[in-house]
């Protein structure tokens, strides 16, 4: 598999291919990768479990505990489980958000994907994604996975970026360029 050097040299990184690995063995990386965005979600929909999750006023046992009961509620597989406990018990809960995108990056690579995250002045309509996605994906040659966020900032057009490459086509770029060329 190949995994990016940026990916396996950070924290995130090594602990996101180990549970990778992991659910590569137990042929369970659907699962664990279905888990993690459930259990994504519950991490932006509660500030209270945020917070527990970086608190050092909570005891690596009181972690632990708390994550169990989640994982229990949320009903995450025993590997995703387990793997919550030695998050906790390593003191390394404060990154799960990260471990989360570095094991969906690991993934979507060894599926062949590529994820692009598409800001836009307006929400897109699911049409006008499915084009870009198509348009993308002729690009680059391999499936492109859309992440679409909206920044009214942009005034209109588009900011793709994969990977390191990025594709700045929107107004308010054209008209810093505009007024920077103005200026000399």
């Amino acid at each position: 598999m190949d995994i990016s050097a940026g990916i396996q040299a950070s924290l995130a990184g090594r602990y996101g291919s180990a549970l990778f690995d992991l659910a590569s063995e137990n042929g369970s990386v659907t699962a664990v990768e279905s888990d993690l965005e459930t259990l994504k979600a519950a991490l932006s929909q509660t500030p209270e479990l945020r917070e527990a999750t970086t608190s050092p006023q909570l005891s690596r046992a009181q972690q632990a505990r708390m994550l169990d009961a989640i994982a229990k509620h949320l009903s995450l597989s025993d590997l995703t489980s387990n793997f919550l406990g030695v998050l906790a018990n390593n003191r390394r809960l404060s990154a799960l958000p990260d471990i989360i995108a570095a094991f969906k990056s690991i993934a979507a690579a060894q599926r062949g994907e590529v994820t692009a995250q598409v800001t836009s002045a307006h929400p897109l309509t699911q049409e006008q994604l499915a084009t870009l996605k198509t348009k993308l994906t002729a690009r680059q040659g391999r499936t492109v996975m859309l992440s679409h966020d909206v920044d009214p900032d942009l005034l209109g057009g588009l900011v793709v970026t994969i990977g390191s490459q990025r594709i700045d086509g929107s107004i308010r770029t054209r008209l810093n360029s505009l007024a920077q060329a103005m200026k000399a």
